[in-house]
């Protein structure tokens, strides 16, 4: 995240240990991309953690370079596809499965256009104004548009889903997103994915109350 390497680490390491959590709640392996969101969020953070390191400490420059590559192949790869995809693999209504395909189509082709720009174009992270900056020389031309459709496939596919508290994870997102633009405007991709780490707890929570109802239509089905 944007403001130290502690922070980032201590942020990772809790979300890995939360992660571990999230899957162990999994009752098959449709659930696994979705429970996991914690702990990839938590492999970002260290990564970036990391690049803190490298643009701090001379000892450690050599994984500048790697480390800004890897947080933003997180950030801007994995995200816009792996967002609406878990989701859909949750999803039980053939209506809401219908919205969250077409959302996941859209993600995969904004994946596939972030990787072909991060690949293509020159990007390079620096620490500016006591918080680490992604510059990205990416087309101007479809900045605006490529930036919308990545905040409706990682911020509108909770909204769409019938899973039980699933929407509170999208405001929330939402919220943070907001905030994000107006406090800390310049650093989105950073701060951004890191309130979105912190709020990814609220994964644990869904895949609690999806075990809760497992185990309840198990029990129905017993009777």
């Amino acid at each position: 995240m944007c403001f130290s390497a502690s922070a980032s680490f201590g942020a990772g390491i809790v979300l890995v240990a939360i992660g571990a959590a999230s899957i162990k709640k999994k009752q098959n392996s449709s659930h696994v991309m979705f429970a996991a969101i914690p702990l990839i969020f938590g492999i970002q953070q260290i990564s970036e953690g990391f690049l803190w390191l490298s643009l701090t400490h001379s000892g450690w420059n050599f994984l500048q370079r790697p480390m800004t590559y890897v947080f933003l192949f997180f950030a801007q790869i994995v995200w816009p596809f792996w967002v609406p995809y878990s989701i859909l693999k949750l999803e039980k209504d053939k209506k809401r499965k219908k919205i969250e395909r077409v959302l996941t189509i859209l993600g995969a082709t904004i994946s596939v256009y972030l990787a072909y720009c991060l690949i293509s174009y020159h990007v390079e992270a620096k620490i500016l104004g006591l918080h680490i900056t992604y510059l990205q020389n990416y087309p101007t031309s479809l900045s605006l548009f490529g930036g919308a459709l990545y905040m409706i496939v990682t911020i509108i596919p909770p909204f769409f889903s019938g899973i039980k508290h699933m929407w509170s994870l999208g405001t929330a997102i939402l919220i943070s997103y907001v905030m994000t633009a107006i406090f800390y405007e310049g650093y989105i991709v950073s701060v951004w994915c890191f309130f979105a780490s912190v709020i990814s707890i609220a994964v644990v929570v869904i895949m609690h109350e999806i075990k809760k109802s497992y185990v309840r239509s198990l029990s129905f089905q017993s009777l």
